[in-house]
């Protein structure tokens, strides 16, 4: 890993902009500002640059993601800035039969049949007309100003969960918008705005690509490079263990203060850590009362990620499953393959996340392995997977510097009451990660967007750019081409259960 400066020295450093968080968002800012001539700063709370990207190294499994790992087709942002890195991907491997272990029932087959699922007709019907209206219904949401949709009033003022109440005929099918709501966004549908979900979909081009095509691949070597390589391209202008205390903007200059002391005078600065955290930071000037009141109502996901290694990748080699599997029992919500590209290290990736995971949380890690391998064993019907040779995980809720993850999540009301105020300068203060991204908000790839725009609205500010070039459209990627969202073609006129009845 490369070296960068510590927090200690206290005479007072003058810059140009200084960036709070070393994150993706972050970095991607101070490289695009770095690019222009700027000096920057960025201050990074942790040890380590990353921020929700984290990959750890061992023995008995190589590189392992603990944090934000894929990526997937029309994330160009990200794979553009991958290439200018020289960093390379792989393609998750999806080869086999997927399992479904829900209401006591055990299937496997094909990930793409829905009697993955379900064998009662009905069920297939009111599944594909719930996850249908969905997509069309995010098709009236502008992803950059979602409260400004035609039915934002209706749609922020009912849960996911009253929407499925109303919606859904059959069990199966709200148990499957549940678990595909506790995967993305570690929270329960109850929790969860109908019109942030919708939002989130139009964010990423259709449910089709946020359920599938955004878990295609992984960064060899690890997600995390992405940080480490800017960073080693900024060298001592990134600041490790140094948490911001405080930020005072007067007429002309800002002056940014760590707990260790040690001050940064700028003209501006950027924001680039989670909304919630903002809370930890005293602002003179405060913050304007919406803001706080905006970040007050932007609790994070509960989310547990457990990577568990064994001898050989038996569950392919020898039963002809791909490692994915879904489940309404818990502790993990979902698992994936995660072997290395050239056959080592076989592993499967779960996810405990929102109730399973705070049902988990108090446990010791021993604890938890325990648990994940009898579930492993219980859902694919093996007993080999209670025998691991290796198991890593991070508890993202007891990180202090996150706070949950993947990322923000919002309840009714709140993107209609205060949505405008997310991504809104305050003075010479800017606002980056990916929870201010228009497109793959969530995601690495909103974070790039994010952190480059809040850039680019700092150039604006100094008059090096107009205001028509802050937002920049991203061209297709060659790497990973783009492919068309969730194909809705002739299941749209599949009738619904009631239409049917």
């Amino acid at each position: 890993m490369a070296s960068f400066e510590t927090g200690g020295e206290k005479n007072v450093v003058d810059t140009d902009v200084v960036v709070v968080g070393a994150g993706i968002s972050g970095l991607c800012a101070a490289k695009l500002l770095h690019e222009t001539g700027l000096d920057v700063q960025v201050l990074e709370a942790r040890d380590r640059v990353g921020g929700r990207t984290y990959t750890v190294s061992h023995p008995s499994s190589g590189y392992a993601d603990l944090g934000g790992a894929y990526v997937g087709t029309g994330q160009d942002r990200i794979l553009r800035v991958a290439k200018e890195l020289d960093l390379k991907f792989y393609k998750v491997n999806d080869e086999g039969k997927s399992v479904s272990y829900m209401e006591g029932v055990h299937r496997s087959g094909s990930a793409d049949d829905p009697s993955l699922l379900t064998k009662n007709p009905l069920a297939l019907l009111d599944m594909n007309n719930l996850l249908w209206k969905i997509d069309e219904f995010s098709k009236q949401v502008p992803p950059d100003t979602p409260w400004k949709a035609p039915r934002a009033k209706e749609w922020d003022s009912m849960t996911v969960k009253e929407f499925m109440d109303k919606e859904c005929w059959t069990s199966v099918t709200k148990k499957l918008l549940g678990l595909l709501v506790a995967t993305l966004s570690c929270c329960e549908p109850e929790e969860l705005s109908f019109l942030f979900l919708l939002a989130g979909v139009a964010s990423s081009g259709g449910f089709g690509n946020a359920i599938s095509e955004a878990q295609e691949n992984k960064f060899v070597g690890g997600s995390m490079q992405v940080s480490e390589k800017i960073a080693a391209l900024l060298g001592n202008r990134v600041v490790l263990s140094s948490p911001v205390m405080r930020i005072e903007q007067g007429e002309a200059v800002t002056m940014v203060t760590t707990h260790s002391g040690q001050q940064y005078r700028a003209k501006y600065v950027i924001s680039a850590i989670p909304p919630t955290l903002l809370h930890g930071i005293l602002f003179e000037p405060p913050l304007p009362g919406l803001k706080i009141q905006m970040i007050q109502r932007m609790p994070m996901g509960s989310v547990i990620k457990t990577m568990t290694y064994y001898e050989t990748a038996f569950w392919k080699d020898n039963l002809g499953f791909s490692g994915t599997a879904m489940s309404d029992t818990g502790p993990v919500v979902a698992c994936m393959d995660d072997t290395k590209p050239d056959g080592s290290f076989p592993a499967l990736v779960g996810f405990i996340t929102s109730t399973q995971a705070k049902k988990v949380c108090d446990m010791s890690v021993e604890e938890r392995k325990q648990a994940v391998c009898e579930h492993y064993a219980e859902v694919f019907q093996c007993p080999e997977f209670l025998h691991p040779v290796h198991y890593v995980e991070h508890n993202w809720m007891a990180d202090t510097f996150s706070g949950g993850g993947p990322g923000a999540n919002l309840g009714p009301g709140v993107l209609t009451s205060f949505g405008s105020e997310l991504g809104k300068p305050f003075g010479c203060v800017y606002f980056a990660g990916t929870e201010t991204a228009v497109k793959w908000g969530g995601y690495m790839d909103g974070a790039v967007e994010a952190g480059e725009r809040a850039a680019r609205e700092i150039l604006h500010a100094m008059g090096k750019i107009s205001e028509d070039e802050i937002w920049q459209e991203e061209p297709p990627s060659s790497d990973v081409p783009s492919t068309p969202g969730a194909a809705i073609s002739w299941e749209k006129y599949l009738p619904s259960v009631p239409q049917l009845l």
